[in-house]
């Protein structure tokens, strides 16, 4: 959410933004309600005022009238104002981040940056298989029996492929304590509020599942909605919602595990072969909190990138990082990078498959979810907020699967997760 008076004070700039990261928010309904919304506070203060005053003393059977008149009045007021704010807080949600100065302007991805490349691509003197007949080849996927249980998008790990899932995951987590992170196992099961607050709603609610029965209270009624996280982020932020933290607290930096849904409705049709678009899976995420500082946000937003980058070059997988431009990046962000893997078998992609979203978002979810911290001066501000993915299974299994292969069909494991796995290569049953 952004500052209304940032809003009115900089009404070019936010249109300019709006147009740039395509928002159908309409701002200049927004600055009506909100001109309006202060009249109509203004006069029922002066109202209650004027009451509150000549309520002191006794009143005359015409003053009772008077007051009476009043009274009416305010509750008129108060009724047209409740109005007023339930349309101009729903536009404020919809309300985007200003973006960086040295964020791409454009409409899609062919407007992103790519700002490097690591790592060797592999060479095969083989015709190499694609994630999908390695795991069937390996008996480690299986998508038939997935989606007959399933449906659509459904699958099963098997065998080696369930402990280098569980390996990605436990070296991410073993990483991230030592870098200093607060581990979390956050819920997955989310009541509203937090949706809004992370800004997955109300633009992405499609995305998100929502429980069909969320149960009664011990009184018998319904109990609010409740809804599946598609990351941990939500959570995590709300970790620490209507709180007002000591400036010597920040930076926060903290670390959630979790299983993650998707409903992935906006991207019916497209990669319904394997494992890359998934309903669920899951996935370690970084989240940091800390002063309203746009140098020390950028500082963590590139920490937070190093992290990322690092745990795929303990694969030994190349990547490149991708800048997104204004169209891409979504209402929130400030800055977004992309880490995009490579992944031989993602032909419509360059080869390359997104597998971390690292992101810069200022106060623009702290407003939302009333984050805030005091600082040295006395002064109470938003904090700033960031994220990014550390590994999300099974998504990067498609890259070791296919960077990894052998001419036998086998699969070699990553020497950092054999440890883990127990297991240095995967080979065709017999």
């Amino acid at each position: 959410m952004m500052d209304i008076k940032f809003i009115r004070e900089n009404e070019e700039l936010m249109k300019k933004v709006t147009k740039n990261k395509k928002s159908k928010v309409n701002l200049t309904r927004l600055l009506d309600l909100d001109e309006k919304r202060r009249d109509l506070i203004a006069k029922s203060e002066g109202l209650k005022a004027n009451l509150n005053k000549r309520s002191k003393t006794k009143p005359s059977p015409e003053e009772i009238k008077e007051l009476k008149k009043m009274g009416d009045e305010i509750k008129a007021i108060a009724e047209e104002l409740s109005l007023v704010e339930k349309e101009y807080n729903d536009l404020m949600l919809l309300v985007p981040n200003v973006y960086s100065d040295d964020t791409p302007v454009g409409n899609d991805e062919t407007s992103n940056k790519e700002i490097l490349k690591w790592g060797k691509l592999p060479k095969f003197n083989f015709e190499p298989k694609d994630h999908v007949s390695l795991g069937k080849d390996l008996n480690i996927l299986d998508l038939e029996a997935g989606t007959k249980t399933a449906g659509y998008r459904g699958y099963y790990l098997k065998n080696e492929a369930v402990l280098l899932h569980f390996a990605i995951l436990w070296h991410a987590i073993n990483k991230m304590r030592a870098k200093g992170f607060e581990l979390f196992l956050p819920p997955t099961l989310l009541r509203e509020f937090t949706l809004l607050g992370s800004g997955h709603f109300p633009e992405g609610k499609d995305e998100i599942y929502q429980i069909g029965n969320p149960g009664r209270l011990a009184d018998g009624s319904a109990q609010e909605q409740i809804f599946l996280g598609g990351t941990s982020e939500p959570a995590l932020l709300s970790y620490f919602s209507d709180k007002t933290l000591k400036e010597e607290e920040l930076p926060i930096k903290v670390c959630g595990f979790s299983q993650c849904y998707r409903s992935e409705i906006g991207s019916y049709g497209k990669d319904s072969k394997g494992i890359y678009r998934i309903h669920e899976f899951m996935k370690v995420e970084q989240v940091v909190l800390c002063k309203d500082n746009l140098e020390e946000s950028n500082k963590y937003l590139e920490e937070l990138r190093a992290i990322a980058e690092e745990m795929l070059q303990d694969l030994k997988l190349p990547y490149r990082v991708i800048q997104l431009c204004t169209g891409e990046m979504g209402t929130g962000k400030h800055k977004m990078y992309d880490i995009e893997t490579y992944m031989p078998s993602q032909v419509s992609r360059n080869f390359y498959g997104e597998t971390h979203s690292d992101s810069s978002l200022t106060d623009w979810q702290a407003r939302r979810l009333n984050i805030k911290y005091k600082n040295k001066d006395g002064e109470t501000r938003f904090a700033y907020t960031l994220n990014n993915t550390v590994i999300a299974s099974p998504r990067i299994l498609i890259a070791i699967l296919e960077n990894y292969q052998q001419e036998d069909g086998s699969v070699k494991i990553p020497e950092i997760l054999q440890p883990y796995c127990g297991v240095k290569i995967i080979k065709k049953k017999e």
